[in-house]
Order: C-alpha cells, then structure tokens, then sequence
C-alpha cells in the first residue's frame, strides 16, 4: 500500500467525497485569498489618499472640482457627489428667499441623504466580510468531515481486507488527518484578514462619519466648517462654492 502522506496520494486513494470536501476547501481558499488581497489593496489605497484628498476638496474652486479630486477615494467622492445631488435638487425647488424653516427642512433633507450615502458607502468597503467570517467558522468543520469521512473510509477497506497492521492503518488514517490541516490552512488566513479589516474599516468609517458632518455644515450654510459664519465668502480661507452656485 502507498503510504507517501501527500496531496496526490490522498487523492488517488480518496472516494467521490473526499474530492468533493477537497475542491471546496481549494474554492474557498482561492475566493478567500482574491478578497483578502484585493480588499488589502482597496484600504491601503483608501488610507494613504484620503487626508491629501480632502484637503484638495476642501481647496477646490467648485464642487465638481473637488469631487474630481476625491476620484481616488471613491467612498469619499460618493458622499460628496450625493450631498451635491441633495443640495441641487433643494436650490432647484426653494425660493430666492429662504425662512428659517426652510433651512430646518433643507438640514434634515442633507441629514438624510449624507446618512444613506453613509451607509451605502460603508456597506460597500465591507464587501467581503461575511465571506472571510463564514469560510473562517466553517472550514476547520468541512476539514473534520473530510477527516472523518477519511477515516470511516480507511476503516471500511481495512475491514474487507482482514488486514489491520500498523502499515496499513498509518497510510489512509494520515490521509484522512490532511483534510483538518487544509481545514485549517484555509480557515487562519480568512479569520486574521477579516479581525484585520474590521480595525482598518472601524477607522475608515470614522473618518467617513467626520467627512459627511463637514459636509453638513457646508451644505446646508453655505460655509466650510473651519470657516467663521460671520466672515464674508468671499473672504473665505478656502476656496469651495458656496451651496447656491452648485
């Protein structure tokens, strides 16, 4: 009997099942690792533009400006370009002079649409998280099942054969262990990347929630927030549109 305790032997020697429990373990570790690294690439790109890009928004001579110049990060330029589309649609049906329940009215029509550009931003970077928490919960048990299949198996063949000598138990038994350390091997990097994400996505969302209050101020006075409501705006330390000419 073959006792080389490796892939191509476990799979000679494995049934209809054991190939079943291997190509899911292979497909979840394959979808898995294109995740983690393209949801590496996402943040790390996220966190090294975001600070250079708000400032250049905040600097922009207009509103569509800045939003081209949050284009590299994409959770940032959502938020922006759906307060612009808000405080449209409020300048398109308000009158040229405004009460101050109109401003009321106009503050909790910006609210409501930063808070869903907020949550459809932040549902988006999360993307991929269920997965690597579903593949990190379930793969050590699809690799138990794969062993005890494994072993059930070797049990059986040993059984018809009447032999039960140590070299003929050690072969399919380590076989069958193989399928826990690919369990395993599968189940590590997806837990890591996900409690990994979760703190880069916590600080993200931070500074999202940071950047739509800012936007807030702005859209519904008409003056960036480091900016005295008092001062005239065209006097303004930043160069931003006020909200009417958007």
């Amino acid at each position: 009997m073959n006792t080389t305790l490796d892939i191509g032997a476990m799979w000679s020697q494995g049934d209809t099942v054991s190939h079943v429990i291997f190509v899911l373990l292979a497909a979840l570790s394959i979808v898995s690792w294109a995740i983690i690294l393209g949801k590496t690439w996402q943040l790390l790109r996220l966190r090294r533009n975001a600070t250079q890009a708000i400032e250049r928004f905040w600097h922009a001579p207009g509103i569509e400006q800045g939003i081209e110049a949050l284009k590299n990060t994409p959770a940032f330029a959502y938020l922006a370009a759906q307060g612009a589309q808000a405080a449209r649609h409020i300048d398109r049906h308000s009158g040229e002079t405004r009460q101050l329940n109109d401003h009321i009215a106009t503050g909790e029509l910006i609210t409501r649409a930063l808070r869903q550009a907020l949550n459809r931003a932040n549902s988006h970077l999360e993307n991929g998280q269920t997965f690597l928490a579903s593949v990190g919960s379930t793969a050590p048990f699809i690799g138990l099942f794969g062993t005890v299949w494994g072993i059930y198996h070797a049990l059986v063949s040993i059984g018809a054969s009447g032999k039960a000598g140590l070299d003929q138990v050690a072969g399919p038994v380590g076989e069958a262990l193989i399928m826990t350390a690919l369990g395993l091997a599968v189940a590590i990097p997806a837990v890591l990347a996900y409690n990994a994400f979760n703190r880069g996505l916590s600080i993200l969302s931070t500074e999202l929630d940071g950047f739509a209050h800012d936007l807030h101020v702005y859209f519904t006075t008409g003056y960036p927030l480091n900016t005295p409501v008092n001062r005239p705006r065209e006097h303004a330390p930043v160069a931003m549109t006020p909200v009417e000419a958007v």
